[in-house]
């Protein structure tokens, strides 16, 4: 039988304290034979997060960490990258938690499809009725239309997925994450493996328990933040864009014509924006279904800040983001020996 490649874990971190520890030890736990070391890239938090990352380095001897003093998520992952040393490389956050055999499926994967990446679902679970109503709308076709690695699927090639486990030669060809995108830079990277002929793969047999935002201002502002930096890759990279995100800044502005024409013209200017309500709130009906009554009014509310904030982001996104050209980027990222 032949031994099982080793792995190396990279986790970008900033003010995790909430899910830091729990989230190393579904890594930790993994049903893996194969070596695994853990590379943590510490941003400036303002909570417990170094002191509870420390405490995982002196408790067990594969757990490591790098500092990361922009606090930017792509940085976080390059140093990590650089700091790490093994041939498969495990994409994590802090608030993720893998599923038992999420590393085994992963590399098992890997030599199956000969993919870069692979990657599965990002399964939303809160622990609260907030959080349970944003989880809903994040794994519904209505809140997130048929992004694979949200609502499920088959398995097949795809555009990007969540997170990813990636070959490093994959990795290292590209150069690492681009370091301009703050957001959005999974998408990009993807598009560039896609582009020089690599495979990313999805598979519904991984998945990666997700928590949240705990509130509609982070809520609004995470999906704000999707939605100008996905705008920046489609500026990047022509040909990048769909239907699927079009819709919601094409939501945003037909809503806003609406509430004008309503309040200036005509009462049915009114009639898009109340469409639009009817249908979150009937969407929201099967989303919700076996939640809570408290989580499930909720639902709407998640709805239609998912929507409004990513059609906001990508309407306003201004071209200063990211001027530099992508032939700009720092050389290839390599591991340390």
């Amino acid at each position: 039988m032949n031994a099982m490649p080793p792995v190396s874990v990279i986790m970008p971190v900033l003010d995790e304290e909430r899910h830091l520890r729990n989230s190393v030890r579904h890594i930790l736990e993994q049903e893996y034979d194969g070596e695994m070391e853990v590379v943590i890239a510490l941003g400036p938090s303002t909570d417990r997060t170094d002191e509870i990352a420390a405490e995982l380095v002196r408790e067990d001897p594969r757990v490591h960490t790098v500092p990361n003093p922009t606090g930017r998520t792509p940085a976080a992952l390059n140093a990590a990258i650089k700091a790490s040393r093994h041939p498969i490389v495990v994409r994590v956050d802090g608030h993720g938690m893998l599923s038992p055999n999420y590393i085994a499926t992963a590399v098992r994967l890997l030599e199956e499809t000969g993919a870069q990446n692979v990657g599965g679902i990002m399964h939303a679970e809160g622990e609260n009725a907030w959080e349970d109503a944003v989880a809903a709308a994040m794994t519904s076709k209505i809140g997130v239309g048929n992004a694979a690695f949200h609502t499920g699927g088959a398995a097949g090639p795809a555009e990007t997925v969540y997170l990813g486990v990636f070959r490093r030669e994959a990795l290292e060809q590209q150069g690492g994450y681009n370091e301009e995108f703050i957001r959005a830079q999974d998408w990009e990277l993807n598009f560039r493996i896609r582009e020089a002929g690599g495979l990313i793969w999805f598979s519904p047999e991984l998945r990666v328990q997700y928590r949240p935002r705990p509130s509609v201002r982070a809520l609004a502002k995470q999906y704000k933040d999707y939605g100008r930096w996905r705008h920046v890759v489609a500026r990047y990279h022509q040909g990048s864009i769909n239907l699927r995100y079009l819709a919601p800044p094409a939501a945003v502005c037909a809503i806003a014509a609406g509430v004008v024409v309503g309040a200036t013209l005509t009462p049915l200017g009114f009639v898009v924006p109340a469409g639009y309500l009817a249908a979150i709130t009937a969407g929201s009906v099967p989303a919700g279904k076996g939640l809570a009554l408290k989580a499930r009014l909720q639902i709407p509310v998640a709805l239609a800040t998912m929507h409004m904030s990513w059609g906001y982001g990508f309407l306003t996104s201004p071209r200063s983001l990211a001027r530099k050209v992508i032939a700009s980027r720092r050389p290839a990222v390599k591991a340390t020996v």
